[in-house]
């Protein structure tokens, strides 16, 4: 059965409107896990524009679950991931003018860099996850930087409008995970997944866990953040069967 872990990003991006501490994103990833999350994600990016070292610092302390930090390979970034040791770290690419994330990394561009950042973590018992499109030679590099799991990027496949698009996407991911099931990866999928896109990629018997944040959390606008991942995980959970 696919897990659900809630990226809490967003709850400090409200926080940091206003430059107050309402509302507080350590609340909502304990009301998240209490609704069912199987783990918690947050990104400290490196500008710091949501999730600031507190939080991380806090999460650490509270999560009952399991925390995903999301980072760049930023040795300053790194340095606090040794530090707070989450269960896992997710390495994703960064640039300051992106409103979010807007693909997977590359893995190819240095390999070299990308073993030692795994044997780091690994010292420290940290999983590590890549964040990457659904490639394969993207998955053959996560392997041979010695990598435990990936994340597949979504993003492509939550943004097509013609279902003809969004059914070819689909089924790159739908091969990416094969693959990568086949390899022995971990598998995880996420970006742009929300209550309509996620119950296809529900369907894909390989993926292990999907990281959703920003469609939970506009719909816990409405709803209520405990509403809006049992929505969701009854979502996953009947869509997987």
């Amino acid at each position: 059965m696919i897990s659900l872990n809630i990226n809490i990003d967003h709850f400090a991006t409200l926080r940091n409107a206003r430059g107050g501490s309402e509302p507080d994103p350590i609340t909502g990833a304990l009301m998240a896990e209490i609704a069912g999350a199987s783990g918690i994600v947050a990104h400290l990016r490196e500008d710091r524009r949501h999730i600031k070292d507190k939080d991380v610092y806090l999460l650490r302390q509270l999560v009952q679950t399991k925390l995903d930090l999301e980072m760049a390979a930023n040795e300053e970034i790194i340095n606090i991931a040794l530090e707070i040791k989450p269960e896992l770290v997710t390495i994703v690419p960064e640039k300051r003018e992106e409103l979010t994330t807007e693909g997977g990394l590359n893995l190819l561009q240095d390999i070299n860099k990308h073993k030692n950042l795994v044997e780091r973590m690994h010292q420290k018992d940290i999983i590590v996850s890549y964040f990457i499109e659904p490639k394969q030679e993207q998955i053959d590099a996560v392997i041979e930087c010695g990598a435990e799991m990936i994340e597949l990027h979504t993003g492509t496949y939550a943004n097509m409008k013609k279902e003809s698009d969004l059914l070819k996407e689909f089924y790159k991911i739908k091969a990416a995970c094969e693959y990568a099931h086949s390899k022995g990866l971990i598998i995880a999928a996420g970006h742009g997944l929300n209550y309509e896109n996620t119950k296809l990629i529900a369907t894909i018997k390989e993926i292990h866990e999907l990281s959703i944040g920003h469609s939970v959390i506009a719909r816990a606008m409405y709803v209520g953040i405990t509403q809006a991942v049992k929505e969701m995980k009854e979502l996953i959970e009947y869509y997987g069967k």
